[in-house]
Formats: structure tokens, C-alpha cells, sequence
């Protein structure tokens, strides 16, 4: 478990109040599922608020000290049906979920040939949005058209 001092932990509930629950916990209680979505909130977000629909004070308690032992994160905040947790992100799991998801921008070199071929070609770096691709001629175009409503689709056509 990880240890925080008095200070660190009262920021970190200051953080944590405009937050919202990322994981519920049910009737089933605490299983693997529950876990590894917990695990994955900490690696993505760091700071999190997880809900438990139980009435058992003790149970709850009980719960929150093996999150918190099983995850190696902090235990912060303990309010009735609330837990708040923390972990420090690591580099390495953001960028896995990142590189697994896609998302945000990437950097692409584009090389095209010159037209004569005789000169030197042109090399520029580009960066892409997670929905754009670089063609075989180098050029950028989206993987998905831009929707167009029904009415621009009929004033253009006419």
C-alpha cells in the first residue's frame, strides 16, 4: 500500500471532490472484473472515485483496504458508500493504452518522389489525427467521410 502524507492526501481529496464515480461496485462484491476495471482507471487517471452499493459498513472497509493493498495505491478518502484512490500514473501504461486505442495525434514522414525524378525528393513530417490515413500518393484523407445533413446533401445536388 502506498503511504501519502497529511498534506499530499488532503490535495488530493481537494482534486478528487469535482469527480465522479469511474467504477461501481455491485451485489457480486469485489471480483476480478472489478479489479482490473479499477486498475485500469488508476493507470489511465490516477486519482479516482469508485461506488459501493453495499450496506455492510464492514464490508466496505474491507473492500477498500484490499483495493488498495492488491493495486499498490493510496487510500484517500473513505465517505460512507465512496472510496477515493490514488496512484501515481506511470509513462509506460498511458502509452500503451494510447498506442492501443489510437488515440491523439501521431507523426508521420511523408516522402515524395520529384516530378522529373531526377531531383532530390521532398520529405515533410505531418501530424495525423486518429481518424486520418496517408495515402499511397502521400496525400492525408480522413478514414470516415464528414457527415453531411439531408439538407446540405439536397441544396448541393440541385
Amino acid at each position: 500500500m502506498l503511504k501519502l502524507s497529511a498534506i499530499e492526501r488532503s490535495a488530493l481529496r481537494s482534486e478528487a471532490h469535482a469527480l465522479n464515480p469511474i467504477v461501481l461496485i455491485g451485489e457480486a462484491g469485489l471480483s476480478e472484473a472489478v479489479m482490473k476495471e479499477i486498475d485500469l482507471g488508476l493507470n489511465s487517471h490516477g486519482l479516482i472515485k469508485v461506488r459501493v452499493f453495499g450496506d455492510d459498513r464492514e464490508a466496505r472497509a474491507s473492500m477498500y483496504e484490499s483495493i488498495c493493498t492488491s493495486l499498490n495505491a493510496a487510500p484517500i478518502q473513505h465517505i460512507g458508500k465512496l472510496f477515493v484512490i490514488y496512484r501515481p500514473k506511470s509513462d509506460a501504461s498511458t502509452e500503451k493504452v494510447l498506442r492501443k486505442t489510437g488515440g491523439g495525434l501521431r507523426e508521420v514522414t511523408i516522402v515524395k518522389p520529384s516530378p522529373s525524378g531526377t531531383k532530390r525528393p521532398t520529405v515533410t513530417k505531418v501530424m495525423l489525427k486518429g481518424n486520418e490515413r496517408v495515402t499511397a500518393g502521400g496525400n492525408i484523407k480522413r478514414a470516415k467521410p464528414r457527415q453531411v445533413s439531408a439538407k446540405k446533401s439536397a441544396l448541393k445536388n440541385s
